[in-house]
């Protein structure tokens, strides 16, 4: 099993990133397990036909904890992806990072890595911040590998530079390594070079480049990943050729 946790900078690209790759991954003939973890649940919706599932914690709160089971929170989207969706805290009160640790709480006691039994695990986690529950994938043990999406503007690189110290800081007491980032471009004049520099710093490869193209945008208005909706495309190819890669770099546990 391979166990990813895939950061970056909120807006960067990082759920349409990693819900194509999941299903590249799953065309590949592999299990998936998507877990989105942002308080906005909507990591996933593009492996269910733009629907977003319900969350962890919103199950919870209509169910209870004596009522919450499995099939309340866990979800089969394209080739049979399994999608689940932390969520978050009612609006105004509670912590979103408090929110994760239960739902991954809550995903353990149901058995849900049991039930889907995943080849792959691939963690969605908004990178802004990595402190208390947004952390969780590098320090609670369930990442092995860590990937960042970032471009190459100032302030995707500044994140990625925070989650590489983070995840840094965690590796020194055997959790999660960083193992490289995806450049999701964004057009920015010598974004390449830019992206190098600050890898010449912090360390770590660039894996692969996803240009901007405009089959992201058409796919998604249709709510569904490019290797759905456009597979003989380029960008299809290019998130297959990312899967492959991906494959390589990371870890079996």
């Amino acid at each position: 099993m391979r166990k990813i946790a895939i950061y970056g900078k909120g807006g960067i690209g990082k759920s349409t990133t990693t819900s194509n790759l999941a299903a590249a991954l799953s065309d590949a003939g592999y299990r998936v397990l998507q877990i989105g973890c942002d308080p906005k649940a909507d990591s996933t919706k593009n492996l269910t036909g733009g629907k977003q599932i319900s969350s962890v914690l919103d199950a919870l709160r209509e169910k209870g904890e004596g009522g919450l089971k499995a099939e309340d929170v866990l979800f089969q989207g394209y080739g049979g992806v399994w999608c689940v969706e932390a969520g978050g805290p009612t609006p105004g009160i509670g912590c979103a990072g408090r929110g994760i640790i239960t739902a991954f709480e809550k995903l353990e006691e149901l058995g849900a890595y049991e039930i889907c039994k995943p080849d792959v695990i691939l963690y969605d986690v908004l990178g802004d911040v990595v402190c208390g529950g947004f952390a969780m994938p590098i320090r609670g043990g369930y990442a092995k590998n860590v990937l960042i999406v970032t471009s190459g503007e100032m302030m995707a690189l500044y994140a990625a530079s925070n989650i590489v110290s983070a995840v840094e800081n965690f590796g020194k007491r055997g959790y999660a390594r960083y193992s490289g980032v995806i450049l999701n471009a964004r057009n920015v004049p010598d974004e390449e070079m830019l992206v190098q520099k600050t890898l010449d710093e912090i360390g770590g490869d660039i894996l692969s480049i996803i240009p901007r193209d405009s089959a992201v945008q058409e796919a998604e208005n249709r709510g569904k990943t490019v290797i759905e909706a456009l597979p003989d495309s380029e960008m299809a190819l290019c998130y297959r050729k990312l899967a492959a890669r991906v494959m390589e770099v990371t870890e079996e546990v």
